[in-house]
């Protein structure tokens, strides 16, 4: 759903708040406890959420308590994990969390030290997964870029449904860099490459998997082609090609002599 300008304006009026509160809260070196009052205190002045009845502490998930969770109209839309400020995040911090969401059907999660925001996504299945769909840090952030109010406007509020933020999260999953990546080092890709190539010289002769092995080893970052994340990415790229490439289903009217009315079939296209 489109965020409106009202909610536009209080998420980069709030931020640029929140980064002079941050920064000094940076230089004190603050715990974690005092940490996560201002993330709640950012859960409901950048967000809009009631800080008394939206906002709790007090989340239980098999005995254990989340620091916080968002909880509106009685559903909870995401978790929050939280790290003191001057903590780097790190993967098992977000393990936990995923944990937590994974153990309640929770699909959201958000790990966070105040300063840098990760938004991941629970994928529910043997093993359980996550996708990193949102990082940004605030204090770096420009309060006004596109991005960042997309994925905090999605968050807000008045913004979260789980239609917007799955929307969100295909479109980061398909514009990532390493979806990108492996885009470029796809069999298209490398087959209109190699059409470019022959424009340039029509006597160089190149083979589409030496213009891969260049692609992965030369000019693309090693961390875009090996890691999860990458082959996270062409499992994606593979399966949405694949749906793609699919035959649609189109309604068709026949009639049926026995019945003398038309029923629909369907065929492929």
């Amino acid at each position: 759903m489109a965020i409106s300008k009202k909610v536009i304006d209080r998420i980069i009026t709030q931020l640029k708040k929140y980064q002079a509160i941050l920064s000094g809260a940076k230089d004190r070196d603050i715990s974690e406890s005092d940490t996560v009052v201002i993330i709640g205190d950012m859960l409901a002045e950048v967000l809009g959420y009631k800080k008394y009845t939206e906002i709790t502490t007090e989340f239980a998930i098999r005995g254990t308590y989340v620091d916080l969770a968002v909880k509106v109209d009685g559903n909870v839309r995401f978790l929050i994990e939280a790290k003191a400020i001057g903590v780097a995040l790190k993967d098992n911090h977000v393990k936990q969390a995923i944990d937590y969401g994974a153990n309640h059907g929770i699909e959201w999660v958000v790990l966070t030290n105040g300063i840098i925001w990760q938004v991941y996504k629970i994928h529910f299945r043997q093993p359980i997964d996550k996708s990193l769909i949102f990082e940004v840090d605030v204090l770096q952030a420009n309060p006004r870029n596109a991005q960042l109010l997309e994925c905090f406007g999605n968050l807000s509020s008045e913004g979260f449904t789980h239609s917007s933020m799955t929307a969100f999260f295909q479109q980061q999953q398909a514009t990532s860099k390493y979806s990108i990546a492996a885009m470029l080092a796809s069999e298209s890709m490398l087959h209109a490459l190699k059409k470019e190539i022959r424009k340039v010289s029509a006597n160089v002769k190149v083979e589409e998997d030496f213009l891969k092995s260049v692609l992965q080893n030369e000019v693309l970052k090693r961390e875009l082609v090996e890691g999860e994340e990458a082959k996270q990415a062409a499992d994606f790229l593979k399966k949405a090609l694949k749906a793609a490439n699919k035959p649609k289903q189109k309604a068709e009217f026949k009639i049926a002599p026995e019945l003398s009315m038309p029923v629909i079939a369907s065929t492929g296209s």
